[in-house]
């Protein structure tokens, strides 16, 4: 594991990391998406996030849960359950391999630790907003009882559709509000990806705070490029995380972004940046 050590910031090679590994207190749990760091083997991985200080992984399979396990990580989002992005709750042909994923899935991730579990609205391909509202809903109505009997959220994913997804039909607020309200579970809520609701609606902070009850989780991502969340994007990720602190978010904070430089210098600055 020396090789990660050495991508720490403050551990020279070949010395001993005398950090705590505690969790940090603070009043916002943030993660990480492991996707972004693909490229570092997931123990590896794992034993750096614990040293930073952060207590979960998020978008990790069933097969990648126990290991977040051993070094003390929670998976904070469970993926692979809900189906694919393109193909999803919008449309009736989808929803017995959705609703046959997470109810197979749900039960699991209880028991595993997993609070909550991803799902996608998918692409459009010709269909108007209220016939994907509605199909969506009936959907989500088949299945929230599994999710409220487990205590896991079933988190839909707001994308873009301007620039990485398009066609996809949830790419907007008002839209996956829509849904959720009229779903209207505890444990069916809205994953808003902060890089994604500013490249097609801006006004973030507002947004969060009308819609907070509808927001069970959060991923972050400099706009423009989904790069690192510092001063070289247009995003005000301190304020954006005091915002979310200050509304009372006991959810996770999920650090989404792709590292240009040297990937766990990066996720450290990150977490000290929304430190609030």
């Amino acid at each position: 594991m020396a090789a990660v050590a050495a991508c720490l910031p403050g551990v020279a090679h070949g010395e001993p990391d005398q950090r705590s590994s505690a969790p940090r207190a603070a009043r916002l749990q943030q993660s990480v998406c492991r996707w972004c760091y693909a490229s570092i083997p997931l123990r590896d991985f794992c034993q750096a996030v614990a040293k930073i200080g952060l207590t979960a992984i998020d978008l990790l399979t069933i097969e990648e849960w126990p290991v977040a396990r051993e070094f003390g990580l929670t998976c904070s989002m469970g993926s692979g359950l809900g189906g694919p992005i393109e193909r999803g709750l919008n449309d009736p042909a989808n929803h017995d391999s959705i609703i046959n994923g997470l109810r197979g899935g749900i039960p699991l991730a209880a028991r595993a630790g997993v609070p909550n579990v991803i799902t996608f609205f998918g692409n459009r391909r010709g269909r108007s907003d209220k016939e994907a509202i509605a199909n969506s809903v009936t959907a989500l109505n088949r299945v929230k009882g599994v999710a409220e009997d487990n205590d896991v959220t079933i988190c839909i994913e707001l994308l873009n559709s301007k620039v990485n997804h398009k066609d996809y039909h949830g790419d907007r607020t008002v839209f996956g509000v829509e849904v959720v309200s009229a779903v209207n579970s505890p444990r069916v809520k809205l994953l808003y990806d902060i890089y994604h609701m500013q490249i097609m609606e801006g006004d973030v902070i507002r947004t969060i705070r009308d819609n907070q009850q509808w927001i069970a989780h959060y991923h972050t991502g400099g706009v423009p490029g989904r790069n690192e969340i510092d001063d070289s994007q247009e995003l005000n990720y301190p304020a954006i995380a005091r915002a979310i602190a200050d509304i009372g978010f006991t959810g996770y904070f999920a650090h989404e972004f792709v590292p240009r430089r040297d990937p766990l210098a990066s996720l450290r600055e990150a977490v000290v940046l929304c430190e609030v």
